[in-house]
Parts: structure tokens; C-alpha cells; sequence
């Protein structure tokens, strides 16, 4: 018997509403080798603003990982927030499921936009395509803030233990649950302080599920193996952009040490900010902070257009 009302659904519904108050369309680029990415972008592209492209972590797809920045971002810059492959509308028949090639991709999607220079967002998953474009396309990327993002992790780290879930199976299905208890373990490593899950019906978690995670199951589970594999410190190309690193202090998805690591990789070109009583979805928890020490760093001595005298641009 199918769903007659999907709560799920219906919020999709409200945010896509609301990214087209806020001043954007739906777009769809063909990249022409079996990949096609969907992406939020301007309906009227300001050229006296900077260009930001926020990309979203596994959890969801780009609708719900934003909603509270981009209300602000908007007043400071012509705003990109692409559904990573698998994600949303975008999908590729292609078999790559590497970081580099989702950077590809969404490099690829901004040339379509004719955005020639930009700054950018990685939020976990996202930091890692993040880390791949500011490696791949210098040139190109101004910025970089990477938000609880494992950049730095090794495939040894899963052998010692470093994270609560350290067999790879289990935890691609628990990043992509299918079961209320897979969902109900996800959100007890993401937030600090933890929603009460036992009040929380499983007939919601379930609606969830079924929206959000049934989809390109098998192909989500083939990027979370993929993260790790034959990774390497030594491997990983040294980022020369100006970085910021956003880390929840208490992230059990990947541990403040990874953030730390980090830093110690890129030496003095990255700063290093840790949020307080933060898990891994600090932008969940505090994103009043989250936005602040977003506006400091990306608009640091660089020139904006003041925000319409109708709309505020406080935090």
C-alpha cells in the first residue's frame, strides 16, 4: 500500500520553496559522459559579489544541510549549492565513486555557470570533494573551509580503531541507514547533544528512509568504502589557498584529532577553529557560531556589496 502523506516529502517540498524565495532556480547540466548534476544556483547572478558553492555531506541532499546559512551567505555572494552524484537529482552511469571525481564534476557544473573564480564550503563528505577541487583546479579556487571533514585519515586509521565504528561495512550502513535503528544510531554519533530519540516515532524515521535513503543504495555505500581506500598522509596534495577548519568538539564521526592533523598538514596557510559543545553536525547545533566564523573568514579583506535595505544581515 503506497504513502499517502510523507512528512519527508512535504519538508522537501517547503525548502524547495523557500531556495526559490530566497532568489534561486533548479538547474540540471548534462556533462555529457553519463553524468548529471543538478545544482541551486542564482536566478540573477550579481557580478559585484564573489562566487561561494556550498557542497553537502552524505546525510541528505543539498536542500537540508544549508538552510541555515544560506540566508545570510546570499547578501555577501552569488551562492552555488550543488547535489553531489547520487545525491538529489544527480547521478552518474559512470563507475568512478572517488572524491576527485565528484570534484570533477561539480568544477565541471560551475564552468557551465560561467563562475570563473570561487570560494567554497565542504561540510564532512563534502569536505573531501572540497579538498579534491582546491588540489585539482588552484587556480580557480579562492577560499576553502572545510567543516568536520576526515581529509586526513588513513586506511590504517580503521585498523587502530580510531573511530567508534571501525569495520567500513558497518559503518557505510549506518551513513546510509535503512532501518529506524540504523537512523536512530546515526543520530546519536552526529549530535552532541542528542535528540530524544526514544519520542521520536519509527513511523517518521521509516518516512525518512524511504524519501531520503532508498535511492542509489548500493552506489552511496560505494562512496563511503571508497573514502579510505589506499589513503595515505603522504599522499594527499598540500592545499596552498587560505583554509579555514571547522570542527565540532565532540564529533564522533571523525575525531577532533583528524581536524588537528589537518592543520599540522597544511601548516600556517589553515586555521584551525574548534566549536564547543559541537558534535559532528555543528551546523545543526550552532550555526549562529558556524556562520559567524564563516562570514569572518571568507569576507576577510575583501569587499561587499551591503545587503538591500529591506533585508538584515545580521547573524
Amino acid at each position: 500500500m503506497s504513502r499517502c502523506f510523507s512528512f519527508t516529502e512535504a519538508k522537501n517540498w517547503c525548502l524547495k520553496s523557500c531556495f526559490k524565495r530566497l532568489g534561486f532556480r533548479s538547474s540540471v547540466t548534462d556533462l555529457q559522459d553519463g553524468s548529471v548534476m543538478h545544482c541551486w544556483v542564482p536566478k540573477t547572478r550579481n557580478d559585484s559579489k564573489p562566487d561561494l558553492v556550498l557542497i553537502h555531506g552524505l546525510g541528505a541532499n543539498a536542500l537540508w544541510q544549508w538552510t541555515n546559512i544560506i540566508p545570510h551567505m546570499i547578501h555577501y555572494f552569488n551562492v552555488y549549492v550543488p547535489d553531489l552524484l547520487f545525491f538529489g537529482d544527480s547521478f552518474t552511469t559512470r563507475p568512478e565513486r572517488s572524491e576527485s571525481f565528484q570534484a570533477e564534476c561539480v568544477m565541471r557544473v560551475m564552468e557551465a555557470h560561467s563562475v570563473k573564480k570561487l570560494s567554497l564550503v565542504g561540510l564532512s563528505y563534502g569536505g573531501f570533494v572540497g579538498y579534491s577541487m582546491a588540489a585539482q583546479f588552484k587556480e580557480k579556487i579562492e577560499k576553502v573551509v572545510i567543516c568536520c571533514s576526515g581529509v586526513c585519515l588513513e586506511e590504517q586509521d580503521l585498523r587502530d580503531r580510531m573511530f567508534k565504528v571501525s569495520d567500513l561495512e558497518e559503518a557505510s550502513k549506518i551513513l546510509v541507514p535503512q532501518s529506524p535503528g540504523k537512523l536512530k544510531e546515526l543520530m546519536r554519533y552526529t549530535f552532541f547533544k542528542r535528540p530524544p530519540l526514544s519520542l521520536v516515532p519509527s513511523c517518521l524515521l521509516s518516512d525518512y528512509i524511504d524519501a531520503m535513503c532508498t535511492e542509489y543504495l548500493e552506489e552511496k555505500r560505494e562512496l563511503v568504502r571508497a573514502i579510505p581506500k589506499d589513503r595515505k598522509i603522504s599522499n594527499i596534495d598540500k592545499i596552498t589557498q587560505p583554509t579555514l577548519i571547522l570542527w565540532g568538539e565532540h564529533d564522533q564521526i571523525f575525531p577532533l584529532e583528524l581536524g588537528r592533523r589537518l592543520k599540522s598538514h597544511l601548516g600556517d596557510n589553515a586555521q584551525l577553529i574548534v566549536i564547543k559543545k559541537a558534535g559532528h553536525a555543528f551546523n545543526y547545533e550552532k550555526p549562529k557560531e558556524f556562520y559567524k566564523h564563516l562570514k569572518s573568514f571568507l569576507l576577510d579583506s575583501q569587499p561587499s556589496p551591503l545587503p538591500p535595505s529591506n533585508q538584515s544581515a545580521n547573524a
